[in-house]
């Protein structure tokens, strides 16, 4: 028997506590996770630094999302084919190095080809860490793991921004970067030591799928660049982003024929015939655009129209990562005790509900008016994300984990990226829809626009200016109050969009089936 395949047995796996297993893995993916978001406050500062201009500098955040998009998907075959553990091992020391070399970058190109490597070594990390802790612990348990798993993909993109922003304040942005190495080194060190490959992966020699490999690439990075790039080159209006649609749909439709056809493709779609798994996918893909959407929608907002700094901003999107924070272990709690469809059926209400209500505010709204509706939806988020990663892979063998957590994974990240394009998109086209309607009814034949044009000019000139000058004033001044309405109106109608996707999508609970595996009695300790 040759030293890869006769190494490791179910016999002489060491036995380690599950908890560690989770602690070594959940290290490299909420480091990968949290870098999704911690530089977006600070693109202005690198710009500067680097001499750049703000727009050339989004490809910081678009290429590392490109190539994590890319290798996602792969990291399923990738772990069969070269070995679960040498390919974590690889990511986490891949990203840590990039890390390293981010932050030393001298110029803006150095930083992108940097980036691109982080991109690609941290796109594994988040379904190699789920596989793992799925298949450590035992099926009784896996409320508990999905639930630590959970924290780190909810809380981390909302401490991203904080973090980022204290660290640029009060540092440099280079130590956005360098705060990866600690963390890095200590999960590298503790994958080595308590890591080891299950027994059904033995890293046999077999035909690689190279068409699936690069039409994967293209068609998923054209994706991922549409995406990023569609509302700001005001979509189909540009020719870049036409052509980059086409190789999108010419590429992914004909990297689904491949994968179907082959004999051994590196993403296996024959596991979307399990309905229960398909539709938890579906529901995961949706989940993602109301999540990364609204996450992207509320910092705009409180900048934007209610004033808040950037970090106050991003320090205002923490109860969120606190409802989730205190949801996740009681809901992994309550995996043993109620059936978790009900869970997930509660999650989506109660999410919905979450959004209605911010879907009531106005530009007097203070702190506790966003606070109470971010905190409800951060806590139905944990009786999302718990139940519905439990029961989505309930069915599916172990053989078969990598690559059903890999597609898992793709699908929320591609439902997030298509859903911050649709917000941002549908915000700037209704902004401009309510402008047009409010300044219609603005003219001097509304009575109620004529008293606050009068109450406006004469503002202006009791602080001394003549007749001409204060009416331009108050002009100016009612135009901007269309603008200001216009814009928070379009706001409420896209968080009460997709607080209505949450209720659209309930009835798929129903297609799912409920998890085989009861909880014990020794399901509630660790």
């Amino acid at each position: 028997m040759s030293s890869n395949s006769a190494a490791i047995t179910d016999r002489n796996i060491p036995v380690i506590n599950p908890w560690i297993i989770a602690i070594s893995v959940m290290l490299g993916t909420f480091m990968e996770v949290l870098d999704t978001t911690v530089v977006n406050v600070s693109l202005p500062h690198i710009a500067g630094n680097l001499s750049a201009s703000v727009d050339e500098s989004t490809w910081v955040l678009t290429s590392y999302l490109v190539a994590n998009a890319i290798v996602l998907p792969m990291t399923g075959w990738l772990a069969n084919h070269f070995g679960r553990k040498r390919i974590l091992m690889t990511s986490i020391a891949g990203f840590t190095i990039a890390s390293f070399f981010c932050g030393l970058a001298p110029s803006l190109p150095f930083l992108i080809f940097f980036r691109i490597i982080q991109g690609a070594c941290g796109g594994g990390l988040q379904p190699l860490s789920q596989a793992i802790m799925l298949e450590a612990f035992p099926p009784e348990g896996r409320g508990k793991a999905m639930a630590f798993w959970g924290l780190g993909i909810v809380v981390a993109p909302m401490l991203g921004p904080v973090l980022g922003g204290w660290i640029t304040d009060s540092y440099s942005w280079r130590w956005v970067f360098y705060i990866n190495l600690p963390v890095g080194i200590v999960g590298l060190i503790m994958s080595s030591l308590f890591i080891f490959d299950p027994a059904y992966i033995s890293r046999k020699a077999q035909s690689i799928d190279y068409w699936g490999i690069g039409l994967l690439a293209v068609g998923i990075g054209a994706l991922q660049i549409m995406l990023d790039k569609g509302q700001e080159d005001d979509w189909l209006a540009s020719h870049f982003i036409s052509i980059l649609l086409v190789i999108t749909i010419i590429g992914l439709s004909w990297f689904v024929l491949n994968e179907l056809l082959d004999n051994h493709p590196i993403v296996n779609l024959r596991v979307f015939k399990n309905r229960t798994y398909a539709s938890g996918v579906f529901l995961m893909t949706v989940l993602g655009f109301v999540l990364y959407g609204s996450t992207v929608l509320i910092p705009i907002l409180l900048q934007t129209l209610l004033g808040y700094p950037a970090l106050n901003a991003g320090l205002a999107m923490l109860p969120r990562g606190l409802g989730s924070f205190i949801a996740m272990p009681l809901v992994g709690v309550l995996m043993s005790k109620v059936e978790p469809r009900k869970l997930l059926g509660i999650g989506f209400s109660v999410a919905a509900f979450s959004m209605w209500w911010l879907g009531k505010i106005n530009l007097n709204a203070g702190y506790w008016d966003i606070f109470w509706p971010q905190f409800v939806q951060g806590t139905s988020l944990g009786f999302l994300f718990v139940p519905l990663t439990t029961i989505t892979h309930d069915p599916i063998p172990k053989e078969q984990m990598g690559n059903a957590t890999s597609l898992f994974n793709l699908m929320r990240n591609i439902g997030g990226s298509v859903g911050i394009a649709a917000v941002t998109t549908i915000v700037a086209r209704q902004t401009q829809v309510n402008i047009n309607v409010l300044g219609k009814n603005t003219n001097p034949y509304n009575p109620a626009a004529q008293t606050i044009f009068q109450g406006a000019r004469a503002m202006f000139m009791s602080k001394g200016m003549d007749f001409a000058t204060a009416t331009k004033q108050a002009y100016g001044a009612i135009y901007g109050m269309v603008q200001q309405q216009a814009s928070i109106l379009a706001f409420l109608h896209s968080f009460r969009l997709l607080g209505f996707m949450f209720l659209a999508v309930m009835p798929l609970i129903l297609l799912m089936r409920a998890p085989r595996h009861k909880a014990g009695p020794g399901a509630g300790m660790h």
